[in-house]
């Protein structure tokens, strides 16, 4: 009898072990596809000063948008303090548009900024940490254009 019920508790741990790694191979399609979408990333943004100082901003972002419940929702500029200059929010899913371009007018940096960052958002992300920086002296750079 002992024998027995050592053989079914090893019998019991292979099963439960087999059940186990099944599990952990169909799990990322068990949880739902707006955690794999990433998180919201800056393809290029373009700089032009107006007349009166201040910048229109036009920014591309590119976010595996899936709809309500996972989407890119905002990006903003940031001074190098840290303090946000502009933020352009994003009121509704690009599902069939990416990646997309949206603009905000009327940024004013700070006097003499020479430099400022993009950051974009996404409703399940928050702020990505990664930030474009875009000189404002120059005329661009791989991902930005500034136009006088």
């Amino acid at each position: 009898m002992q024998i027995e019920g050592l053989h079914s508790n090893r019998r019991c741990s292979e099963i439960i072990g087999r059940i186990s790694q099944r599990l952990l191979a169909i799990l990322p399609a068990l949880v739902s596809s707006a955690a794999f979408a990433g998180e919201a990333s800056i393809e290029f943004a373009r700089f032009e000063q107006q007349t009166d100082g201040a910048w229109h901003v036009s920014v591309t972002l590119r976010h595996a948008d899936s709809g309500w419940d996972h989407y890119a929702d905002a990006w903003r500029v940031v001074a190098a303090d840290g303090s946000i200059i502009g933020t352009r929010t994003l009121y509704h899913p690009h599902v069939n548009e990416q990646p997309f371009t949206r603009s905000l007018s009327g940024v004013k940096p700070p006097a003499g900024a020479a430099r400022v960052y993009i950051e974009a958002h996404d409703s399940v992300h928050g702020w990505n940490p990664e930030r474009l920086a875009v000189d404002l002296d120059g005329n661009g750079g791989d991902r930005f254009e500034v136009k006088r």
